[in-house]
């Protein structure tokens, strides 16, 4: 699988034709890493060794493809964070060492997919010199934008930190990449159809997460609860520090730039309850330690009034449904929790 990768298409027509193609100088190998994965330091392991590099490389969308070696043993490191760019290691032939996210580090052989987010952790390898890679590299911010649409939140780093192997063997991510290479037009050096090359993209950016995520443990569906979205994540911080406020659901909305119904939307599906019922209790929590803080002559009145309660009645059901007790109660027995 991968065998003519980036070599043929689907037509047999050689790709890449008129193209640099190899070298056996360290000036155009590295110039070559630097442009399509990142800047990075690269040193043979046998003093005085050139390169007998393969260098091929193209684009669907914003992904970079490359078939490469270096033909000699090298080490490579220093991978820059600053690009934000995620590495997947296909292995094809020979053997590549890459870490994982324990400290120990793993051999990859023909058949492995490894990947690393190089803008969340640092990255080295060694290649054996005798190995062939296929490599993907995408930004980070692709991957983030395909979790949010089609998962609705964007992992925390506990998954991007995660340097790992997710295939192996005859893996149904080779057989996609397979296609991908397959479906670049030889006379063009790109696929035909944008809106073919943007399934494409989009494809393999959805089975890339698919796949590490379900060897980090993390389940997209489920875990999303506990994972949400950024917005949500602001507003209930917002929430918190201005429940004193008696900010409306609406308030929230608008300063984060969203709409009052996306915000409910976003509760709705990764907290299970409107945000509605999220401020009330945000509100009915200040209102408890401000009663169980208040100084000597402060009625219930005057408390909940400074903390734009307005329907006494209504906050005080409200309040005993949540903690069992009325305002008044917690206001006349403050003294006896010191």
């Amino acid at each position: 699988m991968l065998e003519h990768a980036l070599l043929y298409d689907a037509q047999g027509q050689p790709l890449l034709s008129g193209r640099l193609n190899a070298s056996r100088d360290w000036s155009e190998v590295n110039a070559f890493c630097h442009r399509v994965y990142m800047p990075l330091a690269t040193r043979p392991l046998v003093a005085g060794a050139d390169p007998n590099a393969t260098l091929r490389t193209l684009s669907i969308g914003r992904i970079v493809l490359s078939r490469f070696c270096f033909g000699v043993p090298t080490r490579a490191d220093e991978f820059d964070p600053s690009s934000g760019n995620i590495i997947v290691v296909n292995t094809m032939r020979g053997g590549v060492r890459h870490p994982l996210t324990d400290g120990t580090g793993i051999d990859t052989v023909a058949g492995d997919s490894y990947v690393v987010d190089c803008s969340r952790t640092d990255y080295w390898n060694i290649a054996n010199g005798d190995d062939l890679q296929f490599n993907l590299t995408i930004p980070h911010k692709l991957m983030e934008e395909t979790a949010q649409r089609w998962y609705g939140f964007v992992p925390e780093d506990d998954l991007w930190k995660k340097r790992l192997v997710f295939g192996r063997g005859h893996s149904p991510w080779l057989s996609l990449l397979d296609y991908a290479t397959l479906s670049v037009d030889a006379q063009n050096n790109r696929i035909s159809s944008p809106l073919i090359e943007k399934r494409i993209e989009e494809t393999l950016c959805l089975e890339l997460l698919r796949g590490w995520a379900e060897c980090s443990g993390l389940n997209l569906e489920t875990g999303a609860r506990s994972a949400a979205p950024r917005y949500v994540r602001e507003a209930e911080r917002l929430m918190e520090e201005r429940a004193h406020e008696a900010p409306s659901v609406a308030d929230i909305a608008a300063q984060l730039g969203i709409s009052a119904r996306s915000l409910s939307e976003g509760f709705r599906r990764f907290r299970g309850v409107t945000p509605h019922d999220y401020l009330t209790a945000r509100r009915l929590d200040g209102l408890r330690k401000a009663l169980e803080d208040a100084p000597p002559g402060q009625t219930v009145s005057s408390i909940a009034g400074a903390r734009g309660y307005v329907n006494l009645t209504a906050m005080t059901a409200f309040y005993r449904q949540r903690f069992g007790e009325t305002p008044s109660q917690t206001l006349r027995n403050r003294f006896s929790r010191l």
